[in-house]
């Protein structure tokens, strides 16, 4: 093993002369491919803050609903609440009336607006059904209003959708269109020719554009501006608003990480090297290996999401450790030596393993992510492990070419002035209370992860966006107050599908439709809540004909039990001009859509309620028809579980991984294992934490333990690897602990600081999730160097105390021998 790493430490000494001897070359080379990838990628850099965005296209949960968005139309819709003194007052309703008509000029890709003035009236006459518009003409005395406000709060249909059941919030529900007009390009006359050449395929529709939809909800701010004051108030929500949020936030918060952590992080550097070219040529490589990166997310066609937005800061932090590194080391030789190319071949083959296998594990934990169930979550380990594998490659090309043409000058000794004599020792002091107490702080450290661990069993999944919203901003007072008022803002679809044409004119099945929605309705879950404000099917507009085929006789709101009456019925309400059973049923009458909507809440709480509808409709359409649940809220639901998943495939991978690495490069599976210790400490201690202090795991905070445990290890390879080359020298533990201190503890130290800012920036996100994903993963940083400048000083110490420990460390340290 040792003749291993002497070959090993020859062959990157040899590299850095190749290096050096075609400088010019490199860079010239570098700098062309670096530019087509930038030129190539970064125009094609896309964001998406759908909620569509957090499943694979593969995923079952997303084919269903997309599959559901095919055949019943969107179900994402932009709703515009008004909350007057009196709703049903003729000058409001007249302003109602000239708002609803605005819209439905000035608004872009739109499908219909709906609204009280507008949505069906079913009523009777004689035998004639008549369904129209419900205020074609308004009340004209005081008894007409009241009689339609007493119609109207009555009705089975307008509250909770387009009224408040106490009658002071009204609402216009707009709906877009399902697929952009600007989509893939076919064969539009494909199947309608008659000469022969029909093998071209019909053109293929694509989902209306996140920036489609950013057009609708700007167009409707706008409209509804002229119209909100002190007599009109308007609160605009629904998840196109939610959206278009996230798209104007995500842009300037990934802006405000980057130039927070380049001025921060260059600032660091000019500190630590107190040279020009200690800052500049670090920071080079690392803009160039995150622009790469989010150009590779470009041509591959991966959007941006609201997880990925971290990539850039996070790829920043992480980079300029390997560089300060080799800086670091080359530096103090060229101070020594005075000789810039022996300098670098020198630290190359002193440092280029440590920085290869730390780059290597860091990746390695980023890519445990790539099997995650969550598309954002496996779009970051496949793109943050490229970027630090780009950054590594970047860095050991770069820096020695770039160095090897920057006219360095000797300057004041690195490590030399009251200032490095304060941070000598700092770390000196640190060595010694690490092996002089060794086991008080195995002790405490013990007791520490004890308590943590604890408080394991109290964590719990979570996604709610509405959450990650700031509470001060007006999106979140108006979600909070819509969803109050009109009791519920999302919703879960259940789709009935019999199977056979005319399917559902069998009584039963309407009848089964109507259980299923009052079964929704009247679900509690363990603590008595009830989450569902509104069912819509097409039962319910079968019972309002029957009712006005009946002289309106509300004994007769109730389904036919006749087969021929209700296909009758439906009928007639086909021929009387309304289009509303489209959003209900599909052309063959063979399938029929649920709508139920429920209150926001942790898609947590809705896990249970989704199984028990899902296995509600099962029961009653044993036999007769097949279920399917989705909608908005199915997709969080299905986000949770994905979740859970996630995190046990990229927790174990990265472990199981990462404990490989570091058996392998140390030699020794005991020393390995051991090594880990002060890796899984901190990351417990976070989660614990976390569970004692009630903050949820959700699509952020479950990324810490993977991305911490793959940047920790950087700096316990390091010591265990400077650890190793004098001990052999010393044959003592504490005397190997000092000089590993005082040999790459500073730049242990500094590489954990840049990491921690890479991570506390994000504490400037708008976003309330990245906010904490920032602070605990920062936080969690801290712990890790915290553990290897105490726990793994002591635990080595107290090993090399026994005399089986001793000779097991001399032999890992000397190569050779039992890897156990």
């Amino acid at each position: 093993m040792a003749n291993l790493r002497l070959r090993i430490d020859t062959a990157f000494e040899t590299y850095t002369r190749v290096i050096l001897r075609n400088r010019y070359k490199t860079l010239l080379l570098m700098a062309l491919l670096i530019a087509g990838l930038l030129w190539a990628g970064l125009p094609r850099v896309v964001f998406d803050a759908s909620t569509e965005a957090f499943f694979h296209k593969t995923d079952p949960a997303l084919i269903t609903y997309e599959a559901f968005r095919d055949q019943f139309g969107q179900d994402e819709l932009v709703v515009v609440a008004v909350g007057p003194a009196e709703v049903f007052d003729r000058v409001f309703l007249e302003m109602l009336r000239e708002l609803h008509g605005a819209l439905e000029d000035g608004v872009p890709y739109l499908k219909e607006v709906t609204s009280l003035i507008n949505v069906r009236d079913t009523r009777g006459e004689g035998d004639r059904l008549i369904v129209e518009d419900l205020l074609e003409t308004l009340p004209e005395t005081a008894q007409a209003m009241a009689d339609l406000k007493a119609r109207v709060l009555s009705s089975a249909l307008y509250p909770n959708l387009f009224i408040s059941e106490d009658g002071r919030f009204t609402t216009i529900v707009i709906e877009s269109i399902s697929y952009s007009p600007k989509g893939e390009q076919g064969d539009l006359m494909a199947g309608f020719r008659d000469d022969g050449q029909d093998a071209a395929a019909p053109a293929k529709r694509v989902n209306i554009t996140d920036d489609e939809m950013r057009e609708v909800v700007v167009a409707v701010r706008k409209i509804s501006a002229r119209f909100s004051g002190e007599g009109f108030p308007i609160h605009i929500v629904g998840t196109p608003v939610w959206g278009e949020y996230l798209l104007r936030t995500m842009p300037k918060d990934m802006g405000r990480f980057l130039g927070l952590a380049v001025i921060i992080i260059a600032a660091l550097l000019l500190v630590l090297f107190r040279r020009f070219s200690g800052m500049v040529l670090p920071m080079l490589v690392v803009v160039l290996s995150l622009l790469s990166t989010v150009s590779l997310m470009g041509i591959s066609g991966t959007p941006l999401t609201i997880p990925t937005t971290i990539l850039p800061s996070f790829l920043l932090a992480v980079g300029v450790g390997a560089s300060v590194h080799i800086l670091a080391i080359f530096y103090r030789d060229f101070q020594r030596s005075g000789d810039k190319e022996a300098a670098l071949v020198y630290t190359l083959g002193h440092s280029g393993l440590p920085i290869v296998m730390t780059g290597l594990t860091t990746a390695a934990g980023l890519f445990a992510f790539t099997t995650a169930d969550l598309a954002p979550v496996a779009h970051l380990g496949v793109f943050g492990g490229i970027g630090v594998l780009l950054g590594l490659a970047y860095t050991l090309i770069l820096i020695p070419a770039l160095l090897a043409v920057w006219p360095v000058r000797r300057q004041a000794r690195l490590g030399s002035g009251k200032h490095a004599g304060g941070f000598d020792r700092l770390l000196g002091g640190i060595a010694q209370f690490a092996t002089s107490r060794a086991w008080p702080v195995v002790i405490v450290s013990t007791l520490l992860v004890a308590f943590a661990a604890a408080g394991l069993p109290r964590l719990l999944f979570s996604h709610q966006p509405t959450r990650w919203i700031p509470k001060s901003s007006q999106l979140r007072q108006d979600l909070i107050l819509v969803d109050r008022e009109l009791k519920g803002s999302n919703s879960v679809e259940v789709v009935v599908d019999t199977g056979k044409e005319n399917g559902l004119y069998e009584p039963t099945v309407m009848k089964n439709l109507e259980a299923l929605a009052k079964f929704a309705q009247q679900h509690r879950n363990q603590r008595g809540e009830i989450f569902v404000g509104k069912t819509q099917s097409v039962a319910d507009v079968l019972k309002e004909i029957n009712k006005a085929l009946n002289e309106n006789r509300q004994e007769y709101y109730t389904i036919p039990s006749d087969r021929q009456l209700i296909a009758q019925e439906l009928l007639l309400f086909e021929n009387s001009g309304s289009d509303d059973l489209e959003r209900l049923v599909d052309s063959q009458f063979s399938k029929a859509r649920i709508s139920v909507k429920v209150r926001d809440n942790d898609a947590a709480a809705y896990v249970g309620f989704v199984q028990a509808v899902q296995l509600e409709a099962r029961r009653l359409f044993a036999g007769s028809a097949e279920v399917t649940v989705t909608g908005i809220l199915r997709l969080f639901t299905g986000v949770i579980s994905n979740m859970m998943r996630s995190m046990v495939q990229s927790y174990s991978i990265a472990v199981v991984v990462i404990s490989v690495m570091m058996m392998l490069l140390l030699a020794s599976i005991r020393i390995g294992l051991l090594s880990m210790i002060p890796n899984l400490a901190p990351i417990l201690i976070t989660l614990g934490m976390m569970g004692w202090t009630g903050i949820h795991l959700d699509a952020f905070t479950l990324l810490i333990g993977s991305i911490a445990l793959g940047l920790s290890v950087d700096d316990t390879i390091h010591f265990f690897h400077n650890f190793r080359r004098h001990f052999v020298e010393t044959g003592s533990a504490a005397e190997a602990v000092r000089e590993t201190m005082l040999s790459t503890g500073r730049a242990m130290l500094f590489t954990s600081l840049v990491l921690v800012t890479g991570f506390w920036v994000l504490m400037f996100a708008t976003l309330n999730n990245i906010i904490l994903f920032g602070f605990l993963t920062g936080t969690t940083l801290i712990l890790a160097l915290l553990a290897d400048f105490l726990l793994a000083p002591a635990m080595m110490e107290l090993i090399i105390r026994t005399g089986r420990g001793r000779r097991i460390a001399m032999r890992w340290g000397a190569g050779g021998g039992n890897p156990a």
